[in-house]
């Protein structure tokens, strides 16, 4: 039985550049192209700082509230204080997350995102930020088109 020779591959011998020419434009800066208009680049400090308060008073309290339930319900069980169903503790520690949830979407929806930081508790910025957070998610034409 004969043995199938390998196919020779061509290959072209590589033009070699001297060091000193290969290195030579390396430190040469690009140009960057810059444009004309300044794009937002996120949501800044100051709101994402109002936002962070926010949240940790209307979903950090109700979110340790929710774990601190089973500890309070561990204890009085423990001590025989009283007799706890197990359902009831779940239900209260569920009803706590549920409101941090809330206060989640809340912390965020309420915050000012002018320089000032406006009222106690931005139930006015509601419905702004709705509408940015609903134009956030629509594609860049239909939102360039309404500036329009």
């Amino acid at each position: 039985m004969k043995k199938k020779q390998a196919k020779k591959k061509n290959f072209t011998k590589k033009k070699k550049i001297p060091e000193v020419d290969a290195f030579r434009n390396i430190e040469k800066k690009v140009p960057t192209i810059t444009p004309k208009t300044k794009k937002s680049s996120g949501i800044p400090k100051y709101v994402a700082d109002r936002m962070a308060r926010r949240i940790f008073f209307t979903a950090g309290i109700p979110t340790i509230m929710g774990m601190s339930v089973f500890v309070v319900s561990y204890i009085i069980v423990t001590r025989n204080i009283a007799e706890i169903p197990p359902s009831s503790t779940i239900a209260i520690s569920a009803l706590f997350f549920l409101l941090g949830l809330g206060g989640l979407s809340f912390g965020i929806l309420s915050a000012s995102w002018d320089k000032e930081p406006g009222s106690f508790f931005g139930i006015e910025n509601i419905p702004l930020n709705i509408e940015r957070a609903k134009a956030a998610f629509k594609p860049a034409s239909q939102n360039f088109d309404k500036k329009k």
